[in-house]
């Protein structure tokens, strides 16, 4: 089912991505000049969005008309799709509306202490609600618990959109944790609302790196709190309590560290990073 499920998504998204290239994407509100000056289309990770939404609507009309649909599936395609459709509508506003905006927690808090509203407070603020309404079905009844789960999911997001400033990184980075994920869980059927929006990252990553495109903020956060979700999903409150304070720390050290220039200076990391890539 899982793996099913990250392949249909890959297959969506390339399809999707290639009809919507010219006739929506070539559209100038989305131009962004890439790390290297090239213009390309930002904010294509909400192809990643229709694809989750697109399919799970397919689901409940099949489970509905009698088809036969794993319930462990089906329960956490709900989430999935909040996931999705908030955190990708989140990054789109930041995609389109933050350019030139204060960075890092300590700017947008600091923006908003003097009576601006930045996009990525928004986003930040956003976050965290979408977080705590998807994560609410594996709470346990635990204001606690259900405030710690949303915590991880938000984290999550945000760490991923920090990794995501080179075309594939952040992309290869969310496919090899949703690997480790997927093994950990043993291939849980509730994981496949989660494969469906890694799947379609993976779609997308050969034009990342072709820098033909780039899935901004909008396809960043969806990765990075989709598997915050999956984490939530199915492990134990230990693991995703130990998960948190990784994140939580590498949110933290993003502050004071590059990220970028700890992947450069690491030759095996530096070697992934560029595969695939124009250098």
């Amino acid at each position: 089912m899982v793996v099913v499920a990250f392949f249909v998504g890959g297959l969506l998204a390339l399809v999707l991505w290639r009809l919507s290239a010219v006739s929506a994407f070539g559209a100038s509100v989305f131009s962004r000049e890439n790390y290297r000056g090239r213009t390309l289309p930002t904010a294509v990770g909400v192809v990643m969005v229709l694809v989750v939404v697109a399919v799970a609507a397919l689901v409940v009309f099949l489970d509905e008309a009698g088809t036969e649909i794993d319930d462990a599936a089906l329960s956490g395609l709900l989430p999935a799709v909040l996931i999705a459709v908030g955190f990708g509508f989140l990054g789109l506003v930041d995609d389109l509306g933050g350019v030139g905006q204060s960075g890092g927690f300590r700017g947008h808090l600091m923006a908003l202490a003097r009576g601006r509203l930045t996009t990525g407070a928004i986003k930040l603020f956003g976050g965290a609600a979408v977080a705590v309404v998807a994560v609410a079905p594996y709470a346990d009844e635990s204001a606690g618990r259900l405030l710690l789960d949303a915590a991880l999911v938000a984290l999550s997001a945000n760490l991923a959109n920090l990794f995501d400033r080179a075309p594939g990184r952040v992309t290869k980075i969310s496919l090899v944790c949703a690997v480790a994920l997927a093994l950990a869980a043993g291939f849980d059927p509730v994981l496949a609302g989660i494969a469906l929006a890694l799947g379609a990252g993976a779609g997308l990553l050969l034009d990342d790196l072709g820098e033909r495109l780039m899935v901004g903020d909008a396809g960043a956060n969806v990765l990075g709190a989709a598997l915050g979700l999956g984490v939530v999903a199915t492990m134990s409150p230990l693991v995703r309590t130990i998960t948190l304070v990784v994140v939580a720390a590498l949110n933290l050290l993003s502050e004071k560290v590059s990220f970028s220039k700890v992947i450069n200076r690491v030759g095996p990391l530096r070697a992934v990073d560029h595969l695939g890539r124009k250098i």
